[in-house]
């Protein structure tokens, strides 16, 4: 992949894939504008070269065009961002976009209409990318939230630019993390993995555990391990059918002299809410009618001294009901032990939606090396799989 510092953009026309799907609340504010920020220096490379950037992106899920969904509501807060005047235009192809491209000035900012708003983006179509890869002189790819979607704006579209399609600062960011992880982090190299189920993440352990030293496997998907191994575990969460493939998983951990390590107590509850009473309880030995819901204190105690014996951590999924702040404080001792374990030089990376929330909510993000944006894309990448997007700047 050809980066954008590889290139002088003075003169040119530049097409920019962002991600900017981000939050609005009911007046139609943006309420948190970290993706826009993590364009900023992409965007501003490119206008300070002598360039000009056109920006497209999508915002939710539109059926068509509904203007609850347009880019338009976004104007404010990319200039103010960004520091820059932003024209926008309520097309992303046809008559108005180009005639709009084609007016562009070097170091203006233009950001076309939601690309969702035509079904021709998310299927894919080659004359979509046509009509977007008309706009520019040269396209870059800085929306790695979406590189795992082989969309016109991210797959199709660099076809039409064989030697003048790059990748932005995020996009690299991203991808050289991932890579710091799962090829060349320093050892030891430990993986922390919660959230709810073991199915939603088993192509994930199957492709780190040649990759880590040790795994942390919290949050409800620990007691489906916990169960398999014979353990009580009351109400909790447990998907029966996987206890035969946590078994497998254990197994295999063992022949590659991986250590797994599952929380030894847990705090439990008789009901899932705020106003829950609570007991603590060994894990393998929960009472029924009590269903745990966050590590324990010597869980945490445990996971502490792995965490600062790592030199490269991924963390991806709580180990609690974060949301509830009752059962947050083994998510909230993990990010400290994360961002202890920074700041005495290991290399963290924290990423996928619920981990990435719980570091914004207990204000971990500038304690961790890096919070990924990507999402879907970034436990994909995690799954072994090469990211469409990526293959794209590649070709």
């Amino acid at each position: 992949m050809k980066s954008i510092d590889q290139y002088s953009f003075k003169g040119k026309k530049v097409i920019i894939r962002v991600d900017f799907n981000v939050p609005l609340n009911s007046q139609k504010q943006v309420t948190d504008n970290s993706r826009i920020e993590a364009a900023k220096s992409t965007i501003l490379k490119i206008i300070n070269d002598g360039g000009s950037c056109i920006l497209m992106s999508h915002l939710g899920r539109p059926k068509g065009e509904d203007q609850n969904f347009s880019l338009k509501h976004l104007v404010d807060e990319i200039e103010k961002t960004l520091g820059l005047n932003v024209k926008f235009v309520s097309q992303s192809v046809g008559e108005i976009a180009s005639k709009a491209a084609n007016e562009i000035k070097p170091k203006e900012v233009l950001l076309l209409e939601n690309l969702r708003f035509h079904l021709e983006e998310s299927i894919g179509d080659e004359n979509f990318a046509k009509k977007l890869a008309s706009l520019a002189d040269c396209y870059v790819n800085d929306a790695f939230g979406t590189a795992h979607r082989a969309h016109a704006s991210t797959a199709v579209i660099a076809k039409h630019f064989p030697n003048k399609k790059f990748a932005g600062h995020l996009l690299l960011k991203e991808v050289s993390s991932i890579q710091k992880v799962m090829d060349s982090g320093e050892k030891p190299v430990l993986g922390i993995l919660g959230g709810a189920k073991v199915s939603s993440k088993i192509t994930i352990i199957d492709n780190i555990i040649d990759k880590v030293d040790s795994l942390i496997i919290g949050g409800g998907m620990a007691f489906t391990f916990v169960k398999a191994l014979g353990g009580s575990i009351g109400n909790s969460i447990c998907e029966n059918d996987k206890i035969d493939l946590a078994l497998s998983i254990l197994e295999k951990a063992k022949e590659k002299n991986v250590s797994i390590h599952l929380p030894l107590d847990v705090v439990c509850g008789d009901d899932f809410s705020e106003k829950a009473n609570t007991i603590e309880s060994e894990i393998n030995n929960i009472p029924e009618g009590w269903e745990g819901m966050d590590a324990g204190p010597k869980s945490r105690k445990l996971f502490d001294k792995i965490i600062n014996e790592s030199k490269t951590i991924l963390w991806n999924g709580p180990v609690g009901v974060f949301e509830l702040s009752k059962f947050s404080k083994g998510t909230i001792a993990i990010g400290e032990s994360i961002s202890r374990s920074t700041k005495n030089g290991a290399f963290s990376l924290v990423g996928g939606g619920d981990s990435v929330a719980a570091v914004k909510k207990f204000n971990f993000e500038n304690k961790v090396s890096y919070v990924s944006t990507g999402g879907g894309a970034m436990l994909e990448s995690l799954e072994g799989k090469i990211l469409p997007g990526i293959q794209a700047l590649m070709d």
